[in-house]
């Protein structure tokens, strides 16, 4: 592969996967610059392995891998560290309504996202991979590196735990 196309790829990759994988990233570190770094080196390993690329998933399921494996690299190399997932992303507001409304929203928003931080790793990350990445199922095992089924047991474990943890800190989750 030439130099040119190589950068032409890596490129579109950038343009197309930086800020979703800056977002995955920042979920699982929970520092902006962290983050940012990772996904970095995720960008330089894509790079450098691009040759290698067979096309068997799709570069958004090798970035997301890619990306999920660093950030466990991050955590292995601070292992002393509590691993805290705290979503940032820009809640789901809605289009129309008061002030308040909006307001209420956004709380609940912070509110499930801080107790689906003290959910168990395995769960965290499908549920986030699930419903903020978008990803399918299928995706998320190729990105996990573990099958379908157990995609689909942790997603349904990580809902009934994140429900138990609604109830617990009286977060409306209806």
């Amino acid at each position: 592969m030439e130099k040119l196309e190589k950068d032409r790829l890596l490129t579109e990759a950038m343009d197309e996967y930086g800020h979703y994988l800056v977002r995955l990233a920042y979920s699982f570190v929970k520092e902006r610059t962290k983050a940012e770094d990772i996904v970095q080196d995720v960008f330089i390993r894509y790079y450098i392995n691009l040759e290698g690329f067979e096309g068997r998933s799709s570069v958004k399921t090798f970035l997301y891998r890619i990306t999920v494996n660093e950030c466990h690299n991050h955590f292995r190399s601070w292992a002393h560290r509590k691993i805290e997932l705290r979503n940032k992303l820009n809640p789901l507001l809605p289009n129309k309504g008061s002030a308040e409304e909006t307001a209420l929203a956004s709380e609940r928003s912070n509110e499930m996202a801080e107790a689906i931080s003290k959910l168990p790793l395995k769960y965290r990350e499908v549920i986030w991979l699930h419903y903020y990445a978008e990803l399918s199922v299928k995706e998320i095992s190729e990105v996990l590196k573990v099958s379908g089924n157990t995609v689909k047991t942790r997603l349904a474990r990580g809902r009934q735990q994140a429900g138990v943890k609604f109830t617990e800190e009286g977060i409306d989750h209806a």
